[in-house]
């Protein structure tokens, strides 16, 4: 007789699902590239600046020596802060210990991308320290955002939580008009009988 295998866990095989993993990978990178080009692109219209690609995807376009550079490193930034962070990780991820593998992925595809664009591997000291602190930044919030998400409480409805809340509420009211009637409220609980005994009037 065959033996029975025994189940896996719950959940664990769509976890480690390298399908799901990759379309993780996928939308997180489209979300990320999609969010700073509306960002690049509003930048570039405020400052009366051509809109181009170079903008998004060459690391020559960040420069020290110009408002540009520094404003598109600015963008940039901005970009991993709010957005791929705060938002689409938590809607994609969704788990802390997951966050920092998914920021360095995203940021390692943009590197192979902006080498393809660009016929070369960044050589702009700038530009690398710009992906250090986007993804020191990413990493922070993403983790962040992920562990309130984990740790906020559980509410099974609200009435269990509601009736001790206004017990409570109720006990302090009785506390505040019994004054000298009793300590507990003047007949709520069956010790007043004997406080009331033990201080007579």
């Amino acid at each position: 007789m065959a033996r029975r295998r025994r189940p896996p866990r719950p959940g664990a095989l769509a976890d480690l699902s390298p399908t799901r993993i990759l379309t993780q990978i996928v939308l997180l990178q489209l979300a990320y590239y999609a969010c700073a080009t509306v960002l690049i692109v509003f930048t570039a219209i405020v400052a009366g600046k051509e809109v181009s690609t170079d903008l998004l995807f060459n690391w020559r376009s960040l420069r020290g020596d110009t408002t540009v550079g520094w404003t598109l490193g600015l963008v940039w930034v901005l970009n991993s802060l709010i957005w791929d962070s705060a938002i689409f990780i938590l809607l994609l991820i969704a788990r802390s210990k997951l966050v920092l593998d998914f920021a360095l992925t995203v940021h390692f595809i943009h590197l192979v991308v902006t080498s393809l664009y660009s016929h070369g591997v960044p050589a702009n000291f700038l530009w690398w320290m710009l992906q250090i602190c986007s993804a020191t930044v990413m990493t922070s919030v993403g983790v962040w955002a992920c562990q309130w998400r984990e740790l906020k409480p559980i509410n099974f409805g609200g009435k269990s939580a509601a009736k001790p809340a206004a017990a409570d509420e109720g006990e302090g009211e009785s506390r505040g008009r019994g004054r000298g009637r009793g300590r507990d409220g003047a007949g709520e609980y069956e010790m007043v009988d004997m406080n009331e005994g033990d201080n007579p009037v």
